[in-house]
C-alpha cells in the first residue's frame, strides 16, 4: 500500500484484503495501491509530518460552513489542544439564534487555567481569523452519553463571560453610553466597556449589520466599515464624533445585506462601500 502524498489533509483509509466481506461494499473505495484490496474510509483526518509520523487533525464529519467559509472543526481542536493548560477540547458551530452561527470552543484544564485572551491570541497565531472561536467555555469535564461518547447536545450555550473582555472601564459620555447599550442588546452580553472589541465579544458580519440598523433607529448614522476598523467602543465613538464615517445606510441596502451576509466574509465586508 502506497502512502498518500505529503501535505494536505487526506482522510485515513484502512486497507483490507479482497477476501474479507465483513464490511458492506458501499462503504469501501477501490484501491489502486494494493492488489485485490479495498480501502475503507475511517472518517479520521491526518497528515504526514516531516519525521514520518501522522498528525491527527480530527474527523471529516466535523465540517461546518460559517459566513461563506467551510471550516474543519478538528483543525481548530488540534490547535486548541496545543495551548498550555488545556486538557480536552471540542469546537462546535452553534446557531443559538437563527441565522447567527458562530464557533464556540469547549475545554477542560489540566493545570493552571489559561485566560481567554491568551487562548484566543495563541489560536490567532496558528489559524486564519475566520477559524478563531468567538467564545470559550471552560468545563470541569466533557459531558458523555451512556455509551461513554461525547454528548455534543449537552454542551451548554456560551454565556457573557465566555467572550473575551478587556479590563472593564465604563463608557464615558452620552454617545459611548448609547453605543454600549446597543452592543449589549445585539451581542446579548451583560456589560460593555469602552475598551471592548465588538468582534471579540462574539460579533460577526450579520450582527454588525444589525447594529448599524439599531443605530439608525436611534438617529446615529454610521458606515459599517468603521465597525471593522475600530479597535474598540471608544474608537468607534470617536469615529462618529469626528464625522469621518457618517454615511447613512439605506433601508433597501440593509435588506439586501441581510439576505447575502451569510455568504460574505468579514474581509469582504470591510471592502463593501455603503
Amino acid at each position: 500500500m502506497q502512502p498518500e502524498r505529503s501535505g494536505g489533509n487526506p482522510e485515513k483509509r484502512q486497507g483490507r484484503d479482497a477476501g474479507h466481506t465483513d464490511l458492506p461494499a458501499g462503504d469501501s473505495l477501490a484501491s489502486r495501491s494494493v492488489t485485490r484490496a479495498r480501502m475503507y474510509g475511517t472518517g479520521d483526518l491526518g497528515r504526514w509530518r516531516a519525521d514520518g509520523t501522522i498528525e491527527y487533525l480530527g474527523r471529516n464529519d466535523g465540517q461546518v460552513k460559517i459566513r461563506g467559509y467551510r471550516i474543519e472543526l478538528g483543525e481548530i481542536e488540534a490547535q486548541l489542544l496545543k495551548c498550555a493548560g488545556v486538557g480536552e477540547a471540542v469546537v462546535l458551530g452553534r446557531e443559538d439564534v437563527p441565522g447567527e452561527k458562530r464557533l464556540v470552543a469547549y475545554y477542560t484544564v489540566n493545570a493552571e487555567e489559561p485566560p481567554i485572551e491568551l487562548l484566543r491570541s495563541q489560536l490567532e497565531q496558528k489559524l486564519p481569523q475566520y477559524m478563531v472561536p468567538a467564545a470559550y467555555v471552560r468545563l470541569e469535564s466533557m459531558p458523555l452519553t451512556p455509551n461513554g461518547k461525547l454528548d455534543r447536545k449537552a454542551l451548554p450555550a456560551p454565556a457573557g463571560e465566555a467572550y473575551e473582555q478587556r479590563g472593564y472601564e465604563a463608557p464615558q459620555g452620552e454617545l459611548e453610553t448609547t453605543l454600549a447599550q446597543l452592543w449589549q442588546e445585539v451581542l446579548e452580553v451583560e456589560r460593555v466597556g469602552r475598551h471592548d472589541n465588538f468582534f471579540k465579544l462574539g460579533g460577526h458580519s450579520l450582527l454588525a449589520v444589525t447594529l448599524i440598523e439599531r443605530m439608525r433607529q436611534r438617529g446615529l448614522a454610521a458606515d459599517v466599515r468603521s465597525l471593522f476598523t475600530a479597535g474598540n467602543l471608544m474608537e468607534f465613538a470617536r469615529h462618529l464624533n469626528d464625522g469621518d464615517v457618517r454615511i447613512e445606510v439605506p433601508d433597501n441596502l440593509l435588506r439586501d445585506l441581510h439576505k447575502k451576509i451569510d455568504s460574505t466574509s468579514s474581509d469582504d465586508l470591510v471592502e463593501l462601500k455603503v
